[in-house]
């Protein structure tokens, strides 16, 4: 199935994992805080990492009554997100040393950001937002979409 980015493929599209709430605000929503991070994804500057657990809680959300009122469909949306991804496999007990969210639906996030070389986390949850400092000291930045910024490692203050 999918395969680990090499090292030259993640240092030219840096890695990002992005939770359900934030595909939604970048396809479904259009949300203009995430306008940055969208242009990003749809130009290739960045690859988001996906897998089959996360499609499916994504499928899951888009199947509810809200989501017929968007004017996109849900296709759309998975086929908007699978364009500027990479599938690959949740490594199983890889994220053992990752912390644990209070909320453990977002758990999958936090272990797929832990195990592959993604620089970001992006996220509304205050559950995983909550995460943050531990993610510095392993070099991923846990951030909204509004404070992702291009440039390696910083965010906007």
């Amino acid at each position: 199935m999918p395969r680990i980015p090499s090292d030259h493929e993640a240092l030219v599209r840096p890695l990002v994992v992005l939770d359900t709430n934030v595909v939604l605000d970048l396809w479904l929503f259009d949300d203009p805080r995430a306008a940055r991070l969208r242009a990003a994804l749809l130009s290739g500057e960045l690859r988001a990492l996906v897998t089959a657990a996360m499609l499916a809680e994504l499928v899951d959300v888009l199947a509810r009554p809200f989501a017929t009122a968007w004017p996109v469909s849900p296709a759309r949306v998975c086929e908007m997100l699978m364009a500027c991804s990479h599938p690959v496999e949740a490594l199983g007990g890889g994220a053992s040393s990752a912390p644990r969210c209070t909320d453990p639906d977002d758990q999958k996030f936090i272990d797929l950001a832990w195990s592959w070389p993604a620089q970001w986390l992006v996220s509304r949850d205050r559950a995983v937002l909550k995460l943050a400092q531990p993610g510095r000291t392993r070099g991923l930045q846990i951030v909204t979409p509004e404070r992702w910024m291009p440039a390696a490692g910083r965010t906007e203050t």
